[in-house]
């Protein structure tokens, strides 16, 4: 592969990225998860970074905004919109660190965060993650 003339993904290429891993999850994953946005950005906003205690904008990869499903359920979300977001350059920095692929990652962050939409634990989402192709 000639990587002379391939361009750093931008943040519509993250966007498709994140649709198609949501597309490959099971139809019942999908189901639960209900109405997501997706939405992507090159890093994460001041408040953000406030809320979470962050020390640098490429501690997080993406964040998980909304109502979980239990709050949904029981009718008190309120309309509030489920939000995922990805952060392209910490994923792009994560990246340049470690041995997988960038498609591969976008799907890691974006299971890892529609699980906190289920309320579940992170030793939850690897085990769901390591059954889900």
């Amino acid at each position: 592969m000639d990587w002379s003339e391939i361009a750093s993904p931008e943040l519509d290429d993250f966007e498709a990225m994140a649709r198609a891993a949501f597309a490959s999850l099971p139809d019942e994953f999908r189901t639960l998860a209900g109405n997501i946005a997706f939405v992507v950005q090159d890093f994460p906003d001041a408040d953000v970074m406030r809320d979470m205690e962050l020390e640098s904008e490429f501690e997080i990869l993406g964040l998980f905004q909304g109502p979980d499903l239990a709050s949904a359920e029981a009718g008190l979300a309120h309309g509030h919109q489920t939000m995922i977001f990805l952060y392209r350059r910490p994923i792009l920095d994560y990246w340049g660190e470690h041995h997988e692929t960038l498609g591969a990652i976008v799907r890691h962050v974006l299971i890892h965060e529609i699980g906190h939409h289920f309320g579940l634990s992170d030793e939850d989402m690897d085990t769901i993650e390591e059954t889900v192709h």
